[in-house]
């Protein structure tokens, strides 16, 4: 059974046919089930939609021919797994030749689904549509910024802010960030102390909560990774 109906398919297949201009490239990271093998940190943690998550980015790629889906085990290919960061699963990358450091880990569907549709023609370009002025102020930016926006699929506002931290990820080669559903990685929402969605964490220790407009949120951002005494 097709996760995706027709008229998503056929709405997705327009936009990547009068959108995509590059290649871009799909590294998902994923283990059939029963053969789940978790490191030490993530004991307990199952990878609840593995199997709906290969299945969704398949329909995707088949939409475009400039769209290509690498799969990779989880455990069989940890070196491939280290070298890209991806430590819980499933778990996706977006690139071009480029790495932009943008990562999903979850499910992207719902309205999240909108968030990897935007993030795929953004990749292909290689551009973003922020503002110049969020552009300069960005290149400012000199030390490592993580940013995990939590999500869940029926949150109509989180997609906002997940776009967001993908498209500042993609203009700074210091900010890596990732869409990280809630309910599927529980142990990391409690961690957080994430009682409600969006809430974008910054290196582990700042927080912006719900949506932001764009000028707003990389204040915030700026504001977490500004040195003591600035």
């Amino acid at each position: 059974m097709e996760i995706l109906n027709n008229a998503v398919r056929e709405a997705t297949k327009k936009k990547f046919d009068a959108e995509l201009k590059g290649n871009v490239t799909l590294l998902h990271f994923t283990q059939e089930p029963g053969r789940l093998v978790l490191p030490d940190s993530l004991k307990g943690q199952e990878c609840l939609f593995c199997r709906e998550t290969k299945q969704l980015l398949e329909e995707v790629a088949s939409l475009s021919d400039k769209v290509e889906l690498r799969l990779f085990d989880f455990a069989a290919d940890k070196d491939q797994a280290a070298a890209f960061g991806i430590d819980k699963i499933p778990a996706l990358v977006v690139k071009n030749e480029e790495d932009y450091g943008i990562r999903f880990f979850g499910i992207p569907s719902g309205y999240e689904y909108q968030s990897l549709i935007e993030c795929v023609v953004d990749v292909s370009r290689g551009a973003t549509s922020l503002s110049e002025k969020t552009k300069e102020a960005l290149r400012v930016i000199a030390s490592p910024v993580h940013l995990q926006v939590f999500v869940t699929p029926t949150c109509p506002y989180c997609s906002i802010s997940v776009r967001l931290a993908h498209q500042f990820a993609m203009e700074s080669p210091f900010i890596k960030a990732d869409m990280v559903e809630a309910t599927e990685f529980p142990h990391l929402a409690n961690r957080f102390n994430v009682m409600g969605v969006p809430r974008t964490v910054i290196n582990d220790a700042a927080f912006i909560e719900g949506a932001l407009p764009e000028d707003r949120f990389l204040a915030e951002i700026l504001k977490a990774v500004a040195p003591a005494g600035s």
